[in-house]
């Protein structure tokens, strides 16, 4: 497991540097993406393997009920210079495995059973309107995988578009999270 973490670790690091040199990259919006499953592996998320994680593509996890199985990484600013929190959630089947140390896991893994598409919301069209509300200074970033799509999400609060996608994933994003 902890491979797989560092994995998803250099995988969100490489995105980061990526989109530092694309043209119009690296802004301040959200970059959730997910990469769809590749093989016919039926190893369980936590099973160790030589086989890197798939590169996020920006394929969204699909919506509606989904399997239930999840690997995650997830780091929680309370701001720009608070220390961050961090939990690793694992599911199977929608349950918590023994090595989760998420705030309430149940209650996660049972919501990404429900709809794992929570970690990859749509970004905003280029029409619609955010509102310019401030929900505070919290960040979060959740790295791993759910259902066998890479997951590599971001969360602010930084506008009401921003707030509506974390309020979503507050049960992955757990209670400290902080959006109301």
């Amino acid at each position: 497991m902890r491979k797989q973490l560092c994995r998803a670790g250099l995988v969100l690091l490489a995105s980061a540097a990526l989109a530092a040199c694309t043209p119009g990259g690296g802004g301040d919006a959200p970059s959730p993406t997910a990469t769809a499953p590749t093989g016919t592996s039926t190893a369980s998320p936590d099973t160790e393997t030589t086989q890197p994680a798939p590169s996020p593509s920006g394929v969204p996890l699909p919506s509606g009920s989904g399997q239930g199985h999840a690997e995650l990484a997830i780091m929680i600013k309370p701001s720009a210079t608070g220390a961050p929190s961090n939990f690793t959630l694992v599911c199977q089947d929608g349950v918590p495995a023994a090595e989760s140390n998420h705030p309430d896991a149940a209650v996660a893994c049972g919501a990404l059973k429900d709809n794992p598409a929570i970690l990859s919301p749509a970004p905003p069209a280029k029409d619609q309107m955010c509102t310019q509300q401030y929900g505070g200074p919290q960040q979060a970033t959740v790295t791993g995988v759910v259902d066998g799509y890479s997951v590599n999400a971001t969360f602010s609060l930084s506008d009401g578009c921003e707030i509506a996608n974390w309020n979503a994933a507050k049960a992955i994003l757990g209670s400290s999270g902080g959006a109301g």
